[in-house]
């Protein structure tokens, strides 16, 4: 009879330890990039959440964005261009800030691809940095929640080419 009741108080306790439980889930991922060509930002993270320029209050000033790339082409040069021309817009067009985007110190524009590491910086893989430079507007900067998209294309360049 003791041992009954032993077990009976050890299979309740155990079930009553095991009544609150906590569950976690969250996402795992990973990009592979080809080991003949890549371009890759060194902390992936920022790629998909808005980046926040900074304003400085005191000196009515906005500031710019600078992030780290890892490039790497075994078989030439990488070039790159913009698909369109870059700008933050608050709705109202006069008011747009333009964007100057250079990419390894190369001035990026939508018309022309234009060679940003070459081909013996790339067969070893460089880092090099993109940088997004906002423009002041004749009348200065307006009011107002501005919002725009960068948007690139890296090519390979073939050797020669």
């Amino acid at each position: 009879m003791f041992k009954t009741l032993i077990t009976a108080v050890l299979l309740l306790t155990s079930t009553f330890a095991l009544a609150a439980r906590q569950e976690h889930e969250f996402e795992v991922s990973v990009r592979v990039p080809t080991l003949q060509f890549y371009v890759t930002p060194t902390d992936p993270g920022w790629m998909h959440q808005e980046q926040v320029l900074p304003w400085d209050v005191r000196r009515s000033t906005l500031g710019g964005l600078r992030k780290e790339f890892d490039v790497l082409n075994d078989g030439g040069a990488v070039s790159a261009k913009l698909v369109s021309a870059p700008y933050l817009s608050n709705g109202n067009a006069r008011d747009n800030i333009q964007l100057k985007v250079k990419f390894n110190g190369v001035e990026l524009d939508a018309q022309t691809y234009k060679q940003v590491v070459s081909a013996q910086d790339a067969k070893v893989g460089s880092r090099v940095q993109l940088e997004i430079i906002p423009q002041m507007t004749a009348g200065g900067y307006k009011p107002g929640s501005y919002y725009g998209n960068v948007n690139m294309i890296f090519n390979a360049t073939a050797p020669g080419a």
